[in-house]
């Protein structure tokens, strides 16, 4: 496989947004992991956190790519499959657009794009997963548009045992942005 820069997401304001919310959260020593890393850009921005480690996923091997070039250390992975041990603070953009599938690409930049029909099917399996991830006390930061139904994404953590509050977010375009910031029920500050 060749490097195809064209197959990575590139820095939009979901980015920004994430990353600015990243910055406000993360602790000197947590250990953080950013699942669906793209460019590394959130990845990148929080290296300079004393004593912080950093780790990266992504299905798509030229994000992968991408994130390494970055200086980010990289598992290419389905979401967090490969991953072992936990992790203070969990961050994730993922793929939120509602898509129907006569609609879909087949290419590799549609992982970062396709959220299924309604735009939650893979933050579903992240919301029923995560759990084995995230360390006592550590925290999830996951963002989502209004296109996909903030209120039923809130649900879908509350049913695995989280509580949901949003962190921050912003107006882009015809759409609003948010930031949830994600704990185990019981521990949200």
């Amino acid at each position: 496989m060749s490097f195809d820069p064209s197959q990575v997401y590139q820095p939009e304001a979901d980015t920004f947004l994430l990353l600015q919310a990243a910055r406000t959260e993360v602790l000197p020593g947590d250990r953080v992991l950013e699942i669906g890393t793209g460019s590394g850009t959130i990845a990148a921005g929080l290296l300079e956190i004393p004593r912080t480690r950093i780790v990266a996923t992504d299905i798509n091997p030229h994000a992968a790519v991408c994130a390494r070039e970055a200086g980010i250390d990289v598992i290419r992975t389905d979401l967090f499959a490969a991953v072992r041990g936990t992790f203070d603070l969990v961050l994730f953009n993922p793929p939120y657009l509602p898509t129907l599938p006569e609609e879909r690409i087949e290419d590799w930049l549609e992982y970062a794009l396709d959220g299924g029909e309604n735009g939650r099917v893979v933050i579903e399996h992240f919301a029923a997963g995560v759990g084995r991830i995230l360390a006592p006390g550590g925290r999830i930061l996951v963002l989502v548009s209004s296109l996909t139904g903030p209120d039923a994404v809130r649900e879908m953590f509350y049913l695995q045992g989280f509580s949901a509050v949003i962190a921050t977010q912003q107006t882009v375009e015809d759409e609003e942005l948010y930031v949830f910031r994600i704990e185990r029920s019981g521990t949200a500050a």
